[in-house]
């Protein structure tokens, strides 16, 4: 890749994100309210994002090989379970990557 197509990419890079970062805000003005479309779906994608993460991180899970799985439902039920404690989906999400890990790390 040449020097002027290197510019060229980060350009467009730098443009797509700035795009994506003030596009809400163009089309969301302040002043104005927002759609009931947009507030449903505000309210449900974080659900939706969950149920993706826990089919995503579990179609190669085989209970009849390896670990037989045990790893994977123990970080679920800590990802449960500080969900229904604390209600802060970064901290259930994170503390379950840090559990599988050193599960698989340390004891399987």
């Amino acid at each position: 890749m040449s020097l002027t197509q290197q510019f060229i990419m980060i350009g467009f890079v730098v443009l797509g994100t700035m795009l994506t970062r003030f596009l809400p805000f163009l089309l969301f003005p302040a002043d104005k309210s927002t759609p009931k479309y947009i507030q449903y779906l505000g309210n449900i994608l974080p659900s939706a994002v969950f149920g993706l993460l826990i089919v995503y991180s579990l179609k190669d899970v085989g209970i009849t090989t390896g670990s037989h799985g045990i790893p994977e439902v123990i970080s679920i039920i800590l990802v449960i379970l500080l969900h229904c404690w604390k209600r802060r989906m970064l901290l259930s999400i994170a503390s379950g990557i840090i559990c599988y890990m050193l599960l698989v790390q340390f004891i399987f």
